[in-house]
């Protein structure tokens, strides 16, 4: 091959491999295609008298690390909006939860999502049942993996919460997704999208997206519904981070929302508090 047929392989090279980043771009950051646009409100918006009554709720919230993020974050919005007061208490004592209360505490085991079903269970039917207005516990991010059947681990999950819904029907359970993380980015990302090699941690937010979806399926506009997913991978302008493939679109955790591919940092504890506290602050009872 003389010089000049070399150069124009070369420019041919070049020009396909600007056209596939700017394809990949576009599929990881919304594309053309029509995808929901989720508003991240401000505490602000919502009215005074349901800030007051937040405050007189005694509500129980079970988690491990991420939720030690989000409760972080809570901190972070009360500093700024003095409307906002909530006695924020690590108890599982059900006499504390007699007067109004955020109480939580680790729930379960990390990689074990049935034990942290099985906990909240234990915990609701010990005495928390009978004296909390509001419950919830999350699953963590590591709790499904590429792996995981989501299929029947929300069986076993629907299966506990109807459980213990029909034991105690005073008590408002909120349904929480689980959180998403990263999707591996950068030259190595791009190498292996060259190569057919699926990105790192892809597979596993595939089965997140599977599993919260089935969630959202089941409760929302039926029950309470906390997406802490869709608000994860939601930019404070509202566009989404995604990737497309296969017709599919496969939300993940907003890089600028993390240090470490999974655990909030302070821009991501704050906007994920804050909609919790929007949530915690707008429900029916």
């Amino acid at each position: 091959m003389d010089n000049g047929c070399r150069k124009c392989v070369y420019i041919m090279l070049i020009i396909l491999a600007f056209m596939y980043v700017t394809v990949f771009l576009v599929a990881c950051t919304g594309g053309s295609m029509e995808k929901e646009k989720p508003s991240l409100r401000s505490i602000k918006s919502v009215d005074d008298s349901a800030l007051k009554r937040l405050s007189g709720k005694k509500i129980y919230f079970g988690h491990q690390s991420i939720g030690s993020n989000i409760l972080d974050g809570i901190d972070d919005v009360m500093r700024d909006n003095p409307k906002v007061r909530l006695k924020i208490r690590e108890t599982e004592n059900p006499e504390d939860y007699k007067a109004s209360i955020l109480g939580h505490s680790a729930i379960g085991k990390n990689n074990d999502p049935r034990s942290k079903c099985d906990h909240f269970v234990e915990l609701m039917e010990n005495g928390l049942g009978g004296n909390v207005e509001v419950a919830f516990f999350k699953f963590c991010c590591v709790d499904i993996m590429a792996e995981s059947n989501v299929t029947e681990l929300f069986s076993y999950y629907k299966e506990k919460m109807e459980y213990i819904k029909n034991k105690f029907p005073e008590v408002t359970f909120i349904h929480v997704t689980i959180p998403l993380t990263i999707v591996q980015s950068g030259p190595k990302a791009w190498i292996k999208k060259m190569m057919g090699l699926p990105l790192g941690y892809y597979d596993d937010n595939v089965k997140r997206n599977e599993y919260n979806n089935m969630l959202k399926k089941t409760y929302s506009g039926k029950e309470p519904v906390f997406d802490i997913a869709e608000i994860q991978s939601t930019l404070p302008d509202g566009r989404r981070v995604d990737i497309e493939k296969g017709g599919n679109i496969i939300y993940y955790l907003a890089p600028q929302y993390t240090n470490d591919g999974g655990h909030l940092n302070d821009l991501g504890r704050r906007i994920v508090a804050e909609q919790l506290l929007i949530t915690l602050a707008e429900l029916p009872r």
